[in-house]
């Protein structure tokens, strides 16, 4: 298995993007958060999806030179349309957006449309967090055109994986984030244990009949995706439906080809505000800073090592990945070779 160091993965990505007749400009940005995601332990939304931008470009679902630009604004809400570029540019330009009117107002509403794939949620609640926000990020859609999840207590899928994040800086703490499916597995994950030949955990999916299944196979098979937790897990997943694709209006900026029928229908919303609204940032993040000692201080159940916070997770696999450099499965580094041999480039 090749190990990469962050540098040498985001040349790769740049290098091959560039190619692909990416600008230098969106290749960084794409470049850096892939490769973050691999950084960061979250291999589902890393380097291994470069395969499917290229392709995107090549089908015309993608516009790799594309820029944002915003539609409409208030001083404190905004939509952003993307133009087709890759989602990584979007997204970010939009919650730089919303972090600078939510810091001259308190708080900001802005929606995305009309983007390519953005990558890990978590990301942008870093930033915000960075920056002495929290947040709060609605991405769905996804289902509109082709849906995969079942809704509670239904036999025919109608929605998505609709993912959500939540981030609140802590102090001198590692931040709070969360960020996860609203289904029980994300979608990558289910592709990479087909790829792996691995199963998935029960409860995850269904086979085209409706019967609970353990083998990834069955999800391209007239299979669906089931919510996490049940009803509460469905509430959130339709919640999100409501709060980014029908608020930011994003059927409204469908266009076919482009966004293929995942992403076409793609409404992002990113709610950001001040920590300090209602107190001092200092007084904030004493509070913030003895909750999370508080609860990582709690003694673990049997079968676990330590209790941790939403977030600790990514930023201890960080730590160790910036010292030891970042695994790549060996079908992974394969796929990046092939595609940079298809597009007459040489990887290291």
């Amino acid at each position: 298995m090749p190990i990469k160091t962050y540098a040498q993965l985001r040349s790769v990505v740049e290098t091959v993007l560039v190619a692909a007749g990416a600008d230098g400009e969106n290749a960084r940005r794409v470049a850096e958060g892939l490769v973050l995601s691999d950084l960061s332990g979250v291999a589902t939304h890393g380097v291994h999806i470069l395969p499917r931008y290229v392709d995107a470009i090549k089908a015309g679902e993608l516009v790799p030179t594309a820029k944002p630009e915003i539609v409409s604004e208030t001083p404190n809400t905004a939509l952003v349309k993307g133009n087709w570029t890759f989602g990584f540019v979007t997204t970010k330009y939009a919650m730089e957006l919303a972090i600078a009117k939510a810091e001259e107002h308190g708080a900001s509403v802005v929606s995305v449309v009309q983007t390519h794939h953005i990558g890990r949620l978590g990301e942008y609640a870093e930033l915000a967090a960075s920056r002495g926000m929290v947040s709060l990020i609605w991405a769905s859609g996804y289902g509109h055109e082709q849906p995969v999840a079942v809704p509670f207590g239904g036999s025919r899928p109608v929605l998505a994986t609709n993912p959500i994040s939540i981030g609140v800086p802590v102090g001198d703490e590692p931040p709070m984030v969360l960020d996860f499916a609203t289904t029980a597995v994300a979608g990558n994950k289910v592709v990479i244990a087909q790829r792996e030949g691995k199963q998935l955990p029960p409860e995850s999916i269904v086979d085209k009949d409706g019967n609970p299944t353990t083998n990834p196979s069955e999800l391209q098979d007239g299979g669906a995706h089931l919510p996490f937790g049940g009803h509460k897990g469905y509430a959130l997943m339709l919640a999100d439906e409501f709060l980014g694709r029908v608020l930011s209006g994003a059927d409204r900026y469908a266009d076919t080809p482009r966004g293929g029928p995942v992403l076409r229908h793609q409404g992002i919303t990113l709610m950001v505000f001040k920590a300090d609204l209602f107190q001092p940032l200092a007084d904030f993040a004493g509070s913030a800073d003895e909750l999370a000692r508080r609860v990582r201080a709690v003694p673990p159940a049997p079968g676990f090592d330590r209790v941790m916070v939403p977030g600790d997770m990514e930023e201890r696999a960080r730590v160790e990945r910036r010292r030891n450099g970042i695994p790549i499965p060996d079908v992974v580094w394969k796929s990046l070779t092939d595609l940079a041999a298809s597009l007459d480039v040489k990887i290291g």
